[in-house]
């Protein structure tokens, strides 16, 4: 039937045929994208459904907890085969002794590197042996597994001979053969059930092994590690802890060479040793890396090692190319260091000549102990950041010595140096032009002082004599000028007071006491604040022996109290943190202890308070003669010893020079408490009325010293 249809279709005339529908084509402008028609409403709120779900599911605690788990984990197992490899590797291939071979070459230690090389060479000789043996292995194999199973055949053999004749039966013959066929059966019958176990839990057993290995080092990305272990902050400081922080200081030889050392990289590092509250280790750079370029990137370093900057410190030693790293415990510097000696011990004592004052702790814990011998200072750093009370506590312990004489200016004036009022013999508190021009009359009287020791006789001994001069700018930066001239004076009128030129008097004054004072014992201390060119001259501050500094603002500053040399050696005062640091110094000079190979020191003083001042002082005038203290210097004419020992001859006509000495000493003592024998002697034979023997003894004649006083006016007057 079908085909007659096709038939009928086919021979139908062609208008016949209806044509197939077809829609009516569009016009080409009327065809738009797909993309251009609305969205349903439904597909759209079905969209931003599906995405604040996403959104939601991706933000949610919970799935960052995952997140961090798996990644945590992962992290563990990957670094875990990560480190089993390459302990493989290391023990089967010679890249162990290449590493060590770079490292050594890295820093120049060529020996080193010759003996790795021999060992190297050793190993290799020996892993060749290894190979050889294995490669004939089969061969030997062969022969024992042959020469074996014979040996054991026939032994089994005989046994069972034995067994046949002792009872009697031929079939015991193959008995030890059959019981040792029968222990092999069940040996391969029980390996084939333990190797079926063994493939269930031996992988998860390795990859355990695997990740135990990764979690013990550490492998996985910090962000994923739980909340507790995330801070690396007060971690113990171990050598790939350090070569990793000086590996990314920046400095790109110092870069190329850990990476080419690889694991060999703690080469460069002495052992970690204990050092205080902190640890200490020199580094040895290698070739092409200086120890400026690590000491100018301390805070970064510091960052690296997960401290603070103030945590750490970096010092020059003595052997070339090499960078000393303090690094503290974390929080250690924060934390207090005590009362001072003087407190807590009422029996301390003090000695100008041969004792040390225990001014605090250095960075290691250990005490600090400061000589003051013979020693100009100078101490400065920024205002209210200890600098009064670091000052204080050194002329504190120093009062403890009865031979001490104390002369001082507080251009402050608040009542800082009040504990020294009854010990000084001068105390001027203030911080006017009138009392910086009685601070320059008082430092002037001790170059006074100073020219009559160098002209006394010599071997005549001296008290020491300590002029301090605390916030020494104002001295340095007073516009007062000479209103008069007086006959003692002998300076020009209109010379300042002030002012960093050799036409200033308060200048001139330090500059000559630190010329000659020390020879002397006449011994200048000054505090300043905030160092310039201005408020402390050059020729000044480098006149003191004993520099210390306080937190400064900037490295300019840094250079100027402590000098060139310090602050190249790894001083950094300016590096100390403001309010957070008080009463720590940096110390250059040789009255401190200073480790071999550095030119400075930190420590952290011990801070005492008025009321402890108080004490400390008190205890010091028990130990002194009544002192009277004067607010200002005594600018009188010098002391006439002529005038004085017909004074203290009175009406006797002879009297023992040994007795003159006393009676000078209670008439004056500031002047004649060590007024010796030679002195006396100078002085009356200067005047024509020389001691003479009396009796066996030594007597001064009281005719012959009014005499000589007769024809000094008499000379005076013509």
């Amino acid at each position: 039937m079908t085909d007659n249809v096709l038939r009928l279709v086919k021979d139908a005339p062609e208008d016949a045929i209806p044509p197939t529908y077809a829609p009516p084509a569009a016009p080409l402008d009327l065809v738009k994208d797909p993309a251009e028609f609305p969205a349903s409403p439904v597909r759209l709120a079905r969209t931003r459904r599906a995405l604040r779900v996403a959104r939601l599911a991706a933000t949610d605690e919970r799935t960052r907890t995952v997140a961090a788990l798996a990644v945590r984990h992962g992290g563990y197992l990957a670094g875990g085969t990560r480190v089993v490899v390459r302990r493989t590797w290391d023990g089967r291939t010679v890249s162990r002794y290449e590493r060590m071979i770079r490292a050594a070459e890295a820093v120049g230690n060529w020996e080193e590197a010759r003996e790795w090389e021999e060992r190297a060479a050793l190993f290799r000789l020996q892993r060749h042996k290894r190979r050889m043996d294995l490669i004939m292995s089969p061969q030997v194999a062969a022969k024992s597994i042959a020469y074996g199973s014979a040996g054991t055949a026939g032994a089994l053999l005989l046994l069972g001979i034995c067994l046949a004749v002792a009872n009697g039966n031929v079939h015991d013959v193959l008995a030890p053969t059959l019981l040792v066929i029968d222990i092999i059966k069940w040996a391969c019958i029980i390996a084939s059930v333990v190797w079926g176990v063994a493939k269930v839990i031996g992988l998860p057993l390795v990859l355990a092994g695997l990740w135990d290995v990764g979690r013990r080092r550490g492998t996985a990305p910090a962000w994923a590690l739980p909340a507790g272990h995330r801070s690396d902050e007060g971690v113990p400081i171990t050598p790939s802890i350090v070569v990793t922080a000086l590996r990314d200081l920046g400095i790109a030889p110092l870069k190329n060479a850990v990476k080419e050392m690889g694991d060999a990289g703690a080469a460069m590092l002495s052992p970690i040793v204990i050092a205080g509250c902190g640890v200490e280790v020199d580094v040895t750079l290698p070739s092409g890396v200086t120890t400026l370029e690590v000491q100018n990137r301390r805070r970064k370093l510091a960052e690296n090692l997960n401290r603070h900057e103030h945590e750490v410190y970096i010092t020059i030693p003595p052997a070339a190319r090499t960078v000393r790293l303090w690094i503290a415990d974390s929080g250690a510097l924060d934390e207090p260091i005590g009362p001072s000696p003087l407190v807590l011990d009422e029996t301390i004592t003090a000695n100008y000549a041969t004792g040390r004052a225990p001014w605090g702790v250095d960075l290691r814990g250990d005490a600090a102990l400061i000589s003051l011998y013979q020693r100009h200072m100078l101490i400065t750093g920024l205002s209210n950041q200890g600098k009064t009370a670091s000052l204080r506590a050194l002329a504190l312990w120093l009062a403890l010595d009865p031979t001490v004489e104390f002369r001082v200016a507080d251009l402050k004036g608040v009542g800082d140096w009040k504990p020294l009022d009854g010990i000084a013999t001068v105390l001027i508190e203030g911080p006017t032009d009138d009392h910086v021009i009685d601070a320059t009359e008082m430092v002037e009287e001790g170059v006074a002082e100073m020219n009559r020791r160098i002209q006394a006789p010599a071997g005549t001994k001296f008290h020491p004599l300590i002029l301090i001069v605390d916030e020494a700018q104002v001295a340095f930066m007073c516009p007062a000028k000479t209103q008069w001239v007086t006959e003692t004076e002998k300076v020009r009128e209109g010379a300042p007071y002030g002012g960093s030129k050799a036409t200033s008097r308060y200048f001139n004054a330090c500059r000559k006491i630190h010329n000659q004072g020390r020879a002397v014992d006449v011994i200048l201390w000054q505090g300043t604040q905030n160092p310039t060119d201005q408020n402390l001259p050059s020729l000044v501050r480098e006149g003191a022996h004993t520099r210390a500094s306080l937190v400064l603002g900037n490295e300019s500053q840094a250079y100027m109290a402590l000098g060139d040399k310090a602050v190249d050696g790894g001083a950094a005062p300016h590096k100390l943190r403001q309010g957070l640091d008080k009463g720590t110094v940096v110390v250059a000079g040789d009255a401190v202890k200073v480790p071999a190979g550095q030119s400075s020191i930190t420590i952290r003083t011990h801070f005492i308070d008025d009321d402890q001042a108080a004490d400390i002082s008190e205890r010091a005038k028990a130990r002194r003669a009544g002192v009277t203290t004067l607010t200002a210097v005594d600018t009188s004419e010098p002391v006439d010893h002529l005038t004085d020992i017909a004074a203290v001859l009175g009406s006797d006509e002879r009297v023992r020079t040994e007795e003159v000495r006393q009676r000078l000493a209670q008439h004056n003592p500031t002047e004649y408490r060590e007024f010796t024998a030679q002195a006396l002697t100078a002085v009356l034979e200067a005047a024509g009325a020389a001691p003479y023997k009396s009796g066996g003894l030594m007597v001064v004649s009281r005719s012959r010293v009014v005499e000589a006083i007769a024809d000094r006016l008499n000379g005076d007057a013509e």
